[in-house]
């Protein structure tokens, strides 16, 4: 079954991105907005043994009844659970049960593939698989800024998906003509609820740029002012500045008059070749503005990645000009999955493409990905537009 050999990939690449961190590493939470590795290891399987082994396995007995309290995510119809900031006290259970307990899970499946699941199981375990590729990614994202806290600056090789590619100096433009678009999740595959709602667009005449900005784009812009000069940010961006006393990209730091950058290989010199990344939104916005162009809305960006796919590889995610909101017709599903995406869908903004961070496949033109504005710790950047 096609489903079944999926399942146990998706769950194994979730375990060799973690292969070489040490049982100290898991626990660590740097941040509120991150999650300690082994909370993501055990939240993932959680997610199976709650929406599918608990509902769908007749006489499923749960591995352990503390850990539905321990490992809930944010499903306030699934009760009480431990606060966000507070997922790095879980000293407790050992990492060594939280890997009993995934393979607890993954043997219980066996019998769910076993009996051969309908499509609505089906379709279950296909969104917990989703579901387990954007924790992969966290993972990586998560782990990577708690490693940057360390004084010791900690060297890690996470098995990306993607790798960093120095990109062309010179920036070509993709031009879209003015013209009626659909926009969102068309066919049968899978795509999450916040794609759907296929619908028409108006776009006026621009182009877009055929590669994400570069670190040395960026570094011009340090050097003129860009954090210093308020006329180029939004009034939330230019108090998060002041605020933050931010003057450049997160991971990144001057010493001796050169740029270093924090990566998985620790802090290295900062190749000017390679994408800007971990931007936030107000960064992105400023940026645009000092080259006097835009962001794109996430409607044109869609647009030209159906069009010029070759363009839009994963490398970051990119930034848009669009608030994260639901499409035409969009409803809530009932039940808990219903809580997966529409209430969010409120002081978010929208990020398309995928990131060298991203299982492969898990992306698509119309995946629509949602942070807060004043977020970097993504693997985020920029692609401009002008009007033409």
């Amino acid at each position: 079954m096609i489903l079944a050999k999926r399942y146990k990939h998706t769950r194994t690449q979730t375990l060799n991105i973690c292969k070489d961190l040490q049982p100290e590493d898991t626990v660590a939470q740097a941040e509120e907005f991150t999650s300690p590795p082994k909370w993501h290891l055990a939240h993932s399987t959680w997610f199976f043994e709650t929406f599918v082994l608990k509902k769908y396995l007749k006489g499923y007995k749960e591995f352990n009844h503390d850990f539905h309290f321990l490992f809930n995510s944010y499903y306030e119809s699934l009760g009480a659970r431990v606060a966000r900031n507070q997922r790095g006290f879980l000293s407790r259970p050992f990492l060594s049960e939280v890997y009993e307990y995934r393979n607890y899970v993954d043997a219980q499946m066996e019998s769910v593939f076993e009996n051969e699941p309908g499509k609505h199981l089906c379709d279950t375990i296909e969104l917990g698989l989703q579901h387990e590729q954007q924790h992969q990614e966290l993972l990586v994202t998560d782990t990577k800024y708690m490693f940057s806290q360390n004084p010791l600056m900690p060297k890690w090789n996470p098995s990306l998906f993607y790798a960093d590619k120095e990109l062309p100096a010179i920036v070509n433009w993709l031009s879209i003509e003015e013209d009626v678009v659909t926009i969102g999740h068309e066919g049968l595959d899978f795509c999450f609820d916040n794609e759907l709602g296929a619908h028409k667009q108006y776009l006026q005449n621009f182009s877009i740029a055929d590669r994400v900005v570069t670190n040395q784009e960026y570094l011009e812009f340090i050097a003129a002012g860009g954090y210093t000069n308020f006329s180029l940010w939004l009034a939330d961006g230019w108090a998060w500045v002041l605020t933050s006393l931010s003057k450049a990209p997160l991971y990144w730091q001057k010493k001796d008059e050169n740029w270093l950058v924090f990566g998985f290989n620790g802090l290295e010199k900062i190749n000017p070749c390679f994408p800007v990344m971990h931007l936030n939104y107000y960064e992105a916005d400023a940026f645009a503005r000092w080259k006097g162009l835009r962001l794109p809305t996430e409607f044109e960006f869609e647009t030209a990645a159906k069009r010029y796919p070759q363009y839009f590889e994963p490398a970051v995610w990119q930034w848009t000009q669009s608030a994260y909101l639901p499409y035409p017709g969009f409803k809530i599903a009932t039940g808990a999955v219903g809580e997966y995406n529409g209430k969010f869908m409120i002081n978010q903004m929208v990020l398309r493409g995928g990131s060298i961070a991203t299982p492969r496949g898990h992306a698509r033109s119309t995946y629509r990905n949602f942070f807060n504005p004043h977020l970097q710790w993504q693997f985020s950047g920029i692609r401009l537009v002008k009007n033409i």
